[in-house]
């Protein structure tokens, strides 16, 4: 059971294939983006792959054959048609991953839905003032991903963690990673309308663009593995 927690040659692709996607951006890079950002998430499949037995193997594989679409959607982030492509793409996957949770027992809690409302209509009337040829998919998208997001910060999935702020505190349980996990996602897709709507120079929005995908990254390996994680496991208790 223990090495079914160990770091794998996946993790390592995994791991270069984010580092070199994140040098390109900064770097302005494409080339090396288009090598290295489809394979973030395939990587992670491997790892799904590995460790079928007691998940929900289809769902997982599914989501993260969409994202693979969706990253290389976006390599180029300026261009507003490939934008909506890559949400869309990526709307397959937050259906997918809340899915996931609701089988295995998460459901909305007060706490964790008001301020994703909240951001997410405040990010829907931005894009409505200031990006209306956008603005109907990605607020539409917002609304999966806050889906996904709330969901995962349900702390009772990963009983017995630290709880901090209503969120489980990431610890050895890797079920408790998938709050920050949802959080690190909503703070990437954010960061993308904030690099769409107000930055403009050549250098911030390659810095931007580089925190986007590092923060999107990191929010893929801890939701992959504390879905792994919670396999087969249900969630008591509830009414």
């Amino acid at each position: 059971m223990k090495s079914k927690n160990n770091w794998g040659v996946e993790h390592a692709v995994f791991a270069g294939a984010t580092l070199a996607t994140v040098v390109g951006a900064v770097t302005g890079r494409e080339r090396l983006q288009r090598v290295a950002k489809p394979l973030i998430a395939p990587a992670l499949a491997a790892r799904v792959l590995r460790r079928r037995a007691g998940t929900d193997v289809a769902l997982l594989l599914a989501g993260l054959t969409a994202a693979t679409v969706g990253d290389v959607f976006m390599i180029d982030p300026d261009d507003d048609a490939r934008l909506v492509r890559g949400a869309s793409a990526f709307a397959v996957m937050q259906v997918g991953y809340s899915a996931l949770l609701l089988r295995r027992g998460a459901r909305p809690t007060v706490p964790a839905l008001l301020p994703r409302l909240a951001g997410w209509a405040g990010a829907a009337a931005l894009l409505r003032g200031r990006a209306k040829e956008v603005a109907a998919p990605l607020t539409a998208y917002g609304a999966l991903l806050g889906t996904t997001s709330t969901l995962s910060a349900d702390p009772s999935l990963a009983p017995g963690a630290d709880v901090f702020a209503n969120v489980a505190v990431p610890g050895t349980d890797r079920r408790s990673w998938l709050g920050v996990g949802g959080m690190l996602f909503t703070a990437s897709d954010g960061l993308i309308v904030v690099r769409r709507l107000f930055i403009r120079g050549e250098r911030g929005r390659a810095a931007a663009e580089g925190a986007i995908l590092a923060s999107y990254a990191a929010a893929q390996l801890l939701l992959v593995e504390g879905m792994l994680a919670l396999g087969r496991r249900r969630i008591t208790g509830r009414a």
